[in-house]
């Protein structure tokens, strides 16, 4: 019945070959968080190694949407890759701000915030990392 009520979207863009930009509309919460994970598992997949889940057409989140937020950001970092919060609403704000969750994970106003975050991560690590390579 709630999800017929509060049906949540998730569109994903590219930005970059190796970037998702994982737009998300409507409640995000227990009834709807298997479908938001899904999105990021099947991005994953496909080599994303950068998330931006813009979170500015979010009602509300509870607990379930966190903590997918923060498992995708616990892979996205051994790949090495990274998660940004996108302009989430007051509300979702405030749920990530108690937690703790905004501490962890980068928040941006805008996409092309995170884009600039994730360069400079990369700059960093490259300029960083000369004596270890992959093999």
């Amino acid at each position: 019945m709630s999800i017929a009520q509060n049906p949540l979207s998730v569109e994903v863009t590219l930005p970059r070959e190796d970037v998702a930009l994982v737009t998300v509309a409507g409640h995000l919460d227990l009834d709807t968080a298997t479908e938001f994970q899904a999105h990021l598992a099947n991005q994953l997949h496909h080599g994303r190694r950068h998330f931006l889940i813009d979170l500015s057409e979010v009602p509300f989140m509870d607990s379930s949407g966190m903590n997918i937020i923060l498992r995708v950001y616990q892979e996205a970092r051994g790949l090495p890759g990274s998660v940004h919060v996108i302009n989430p609403t007051p509300a979702v704000r405030r749920v990530l701000d108690l937690t703790g969750v905004s501490i962890t994970v980068p928040i941006s106003d805008k996409p092309e915030q995170a884009l600039e975050l994730i360069d400079q991560q990369q700059a960093s690590e490259s300029s960083g990392s000369s004596e270890s390579s992959g093999g």
